[in-house]
């Protein structure tokens, strides 16, 4: 069962961001296991056999990061990152263009929501031709995302407009991709176990979104 985070777990990230090298890793790597590691696939597990038992329809894999970055890819960084996170996702080769549901702690807090990582050009470009042709359904879905104060859309909107949409989906149509997250800072539930609960409650509002981008998503394929 999840205990919560620690300080230390904050700690720990605060630290390898401030020495991200092998030398310090290796002398600290039992703090990452206990403080870090540990408590990620706690949380990770109970979450994902509490929510995929309740949405089985969804066919959900569970996915946690590990530390280690690609050596290929560091670009001047560190090899360790100091932010990990766990997904809820389509399994296979479609999970990196499907929705997934998401958790991500770092050194100054935690976030979590729903997304598709990479987003192509060619869904987003389907979806404004879904609002174009169809919009009823996506502005019922609008009209509950601005009723609600836990997330925000993020995803980056198109310097030049592709076109427009009347409210409130004029808050949608121009987005880069699908991005709904909820950001918070270090806090009492980060450290409780209160925060399956609230991840529970947080994905479970996020479940209409889910199924009308995966259906785009599975039109688009």
């Amino acid at each position: 069962m999840f205990p919560g985070f620690t300080q230390q777990t904050n700690d720990f990230l605060w630290l390898l961001r401030l020495n991200n090298n092998r030398d310090w890793f290796q002398a600290h790597k039992q703090d990452y296991l206990d403080q870090v590691q540990t408590p990620m696939r706690q949380l990770a597990e109970e979450v994902y056999d509490r929510f995929s038992a309740a949405h089985q329809d969804l066919s959900l894999l569970l996915r946690v990061s590990r530390i280690y970055r690609d050596a290929r890819r560091l670009y001047g960084r560190g090899p360790y990152k100091s932010h990990l996170w766990f997904s809820l996702g389509m399994g296979g080769q479609e999970r990196m263009t499907y929705p997934v549901f998401w958790f991500e702690i770092y050194p100054t807090g935690y976030a979590y929501g729903l997304g598709i990582y990479p987003t192509k050009p060619a869904l987003m470009a389907r979806f404004r031709q879904e609002i174009d042709r169809d919009p009823e359904e996506m502005r019922r879905l609008a009209r509950a995302f601005q009723r609600q104060d836990r997330f925000a859309l993020t995803a980056e909107e198109y310097k030049r407009p592709k076109g427009q949409a009347a409210p409130p989906l004029d808050q949608w149509y121009n987005r880069k991709g699908l991005d709904l997250t909820c950001n918070r800072p270090v806090d009492e539930l980060l450290y409780s176990p209160a925060l399956v609960d609230e991840l529970l409650a947080a994905f479970e509002a996020l479940i209409p979104y889910h199924r009308y981008f995966s259906a785009l998503c599975s039109r688009e394929a």
